[in-house]
């Protein structure tokens, strides 16, 4: 199912030499998995000569997934299907999340999405996956909330939290690695075997996938790109997170007398924030085009995909940016990657919630598949 995900549809001859799997086993396997009907036949495909091949895909109703993701201004909810599609979302937006508050949502939000189902459907549900960034209780400068109120995170379960209001098993991931897996399922990260991603939102993190497996490390903190050190306005190192997050555009606007709220009520279409938008670009991908060289010293990759809480144009012009700026930077000691746009956009970080309980139980390491070509 991993490679049939990966490829979008396969026959067993194809799966077989790919896995190194004789074809009567693959015909075994795929013959269970359409019996359980986590596979569908697609139109058979006619050949010069011999039988012809019939491609297998996901069934796309063979398995449900809910999505949460817990942003500085908004929390979002969705249910997914087996292959990506949101079938519903509820958004809610506030000054700064509260454990009590993303509760709250949580447990209306659920009956809102599967209110629809059947109990057939329902049971299809194979779990929650959670996004969220760690360690919430230290945005009080960012977010400007009282310390009293985001210090209750310290002490806050949501494994502990969800059991009261719903028995799905729960999954918990770094929001920005749970949009790098996102990525690498649904997006052009299925182009690349090893790739940084870098998700610009109100703070900027990312993942890093290799072998076409998020690498999420020790503790699930690779990847997080907001600490690498650039240089500040003073020129003095300054964390990457101060000189490229969307909060630092907020702060911009507000300084000019500028309603910032459509930044987050408005992800598919910010209005037009003129010159300040376009500053607002030009350092962002300067920082960004300086912690790429870091990380390519460090990995070797063969791209680096951006993406963010942001419309597709802007995610467009901020990349071919970061493209100008990288190439005016010394780069030699290090092999170039491909700078590209992601494809998931501002959702990547919920859907990639949603993902998570469908990597726990249906997908496989990619490094297993030994036969699988880079």
């Amino acid at each position: 199912m991993s490679l049939v995900r990966r490829h979008g549809s396969l026959a067993k001859a194809d799966i077989a030499r790919r896995t190194g799997l004789s074809p009567q086993t693959v015909s075994v396997i795929m013959r269970a998995l359409e019996h359980d009907s986590l596979l569908v036949r697609g139109e058979p495909v006619r050949g010069r000569v011999g039988q012809p091949s019939i491609p297998m895909a996901l069934n796309p109703d063979a398995v449900y997934s809910i999505g949460l993701k817990i942003g500085r201004r908004s929390a979002d909810l969705v249910l997914m299907d087996f292959v990506g599609d949101v079938r519903r979302q509820i958004r809610e937006t506030f000054a700064y999340p509260l454990p009590d508050r993303i509760v709250e949502f949580v447990s209306a939000g659920l009956h809102t999405l599967t209110e629809e189902l059947d109990s057939a459907q329902r049971k299809r549900i194979v779990g929650l996956g959670i996004a969220t960034p760690f360690e919430l209780w230290n945005w009080l400068e960012q977010v400007g909330a009282p310390p009293e109120e985001m210090d209750s995170w310290r002490d806050f379960v949501f494994a502990s939290a969800m059991a009261d209001i719903t028995d799905l098993p729960v999954v918990i991931q770094n929001d920005a690695t749970a949009a790098c897996g996102a990525e690498l399922v649904f997006g052009r990260g299925r182009d690349f075997a090893d790739f940084a991603y870098i998700f610009v939102g109100s703070f900027i993190g990312g993942g890093l996938v290799l072998n076409h497996a998020v690498f999420a490390g020790r503790t699930g903190n690779a990847g997080a790109f907001g600490p690498i050190m650039v240089p500040g306005a003073d020129g003095r190192p300054e964390q990457l997170l101060n000189r490229a997050s969307i909060f630092a555009l907020e702060n911009s606007l507000k300084d000019a007398g500028i309603d910032p709220s459509p930044l987050w009520l408005l992800p598919d279409d910010w209005p037009d924030y003129g010159s300040h938008l376009t500053e607002w670009i030009d350092e962002t991908a300067r920082n960004i085009a300086i912690s790429i060289v870091s990380i390519t010293a460090v990995v070797d990759i063969e791209a680096v995909l951006i993406d963010g809480g942001f419309p597709h144009s802007v995610r467009r012009q901020l990349v071919a940016a970061i493209q100008n700026e990288f190439l005016a930077l010394d780069r030699q000691g290090i092999r170039e990657p491909q700078i590209v746009e992601a494809s998931v956009g501002h959702e990547a970080r919920v859907i990639g919630g949603a993902t998570l309980p469908i990597f726990d139980r249906y997908m496989v390491d990619q490094n297993v598949l030994v036969k699988e070509p880079a």
